[in-house]
């Protein structure tokens, strides 16, 4: 079975949006869950979080950004084009409370795995969102953040659109001015891990979701643990949304970086081989 794409959209420069068909996994996800998908036959195996599901149409829609050479492969796809394999939904789904005042909290693409629980967060939650980009130009779901709060804060590292600085210091200002009782973040480890410090400090429940590298997203490669509470947790099936508080960022650092040089070569090669 393949998966054609119904719909392509460039999001920025790097980022895009992909509708994909595919009728099963819309009738059991959840928001927080993600899928693995490989391009063709002798591709690797990524992770993708679920930014939508449509039930009726029998699809789902996918935000990634242009990272490696399966990133590119994928953004080089155009419609009407099919994806080799695609599993899913896998992952845990987030455990959204009720009748609480919740911050979600995103940077970059990762904005795209903070939208779906907003979602879900806003039917029985007061939330705010809050978004942090380099600059203007790498802004993505504005609109959208918007349909589903009035409460939505941009940040851009430049200044070149809304709050100049970063998406943290906007978090501060927000637990200082309003009772916060739940913090959702996603985005990069650094940041997830200055806002878990921020949690901290604050005395406020804070979950992240991690992004660690995952393979077969089952839980029989290993290749995606974590240290969480001294323990050892897979992302695939434990997570992938774990205590901010209780999660060893320096070990998740470290195995982050296992494959740089390797991914940099891959990429290359591909580049060449493409002729771009």
């Amino acid at each position: 079975m393949s998966y054609k794409i119904l719909k392509k959209r460039q999001l920025t420069p790097e980022v895009f949006l992909l509708e994909i068909e595919a009728p099963l996994i819309p009738l059991n996800y959840q928001p927080g869950q993600f899928v693995i998908l490989r391009v063709d036959e002798e591709g690797e195996r990524i992770p993708l979080t679920v930014f939508s599901a449509d039930k009726s149409k029998g699809s789902i829609c996918i935000v990634f950004q242009v990272a490696g050479k399966t990133t590119k492969a994928l953004s080089l796809m155009n419609e009407g084009a099919e994806i080799a394999d695609l599993a899913g939904p896998l992952g845990r789904p987030s455990e959204i409370p009720e009748g609480k005042n919740i911050i979600l909290i995103g940077g970059g693409v990762g904005i795209a795995e903070i939208v779906p629980l907003a979602v879900r967060a806003k039917q029985a939650n007061n939330i705010t969102i809050i978004a942090g980009f380099r600059n203007r130009n790498m802004v993505i779901l504005e609109n959208t953040m918007k349909e589903i709060t009035k409460s939505v804060f941009i940040s851009t590292d430049d200044g070149s659109y809304g709050y100049k600085g970063f998406n943290t210091d906007i978090l501060k200002q927000q637990l200082v001015k309003n009772k916060i009782d739940v913090i959702y973040s996603c985005g990069p480890v650094p940041m997830m891990e200055k806002i878990s410090q921020i949690a901290r400090r604050a005395k406020v429940k804070c979950f992240v979701s991690l992004n660690a590298i995952m393979l077969d997203g089952t839980g029989m490669c290993g290749s995606c643990r974590v240290m969480v509470g001294g323990k050892v947790k897979l992302c695939c099936i434990d997570g992938p949304d774990f205590d901010a508080e209780q999660v060893d960022f320096e070990d998740l650092k470290n195995r982050q970086r296992r494959f740089l040089e390797q991914e940099k070569i891959s990429l290359r090669e591909f580049n060449k081989r493409m002729g771009l």
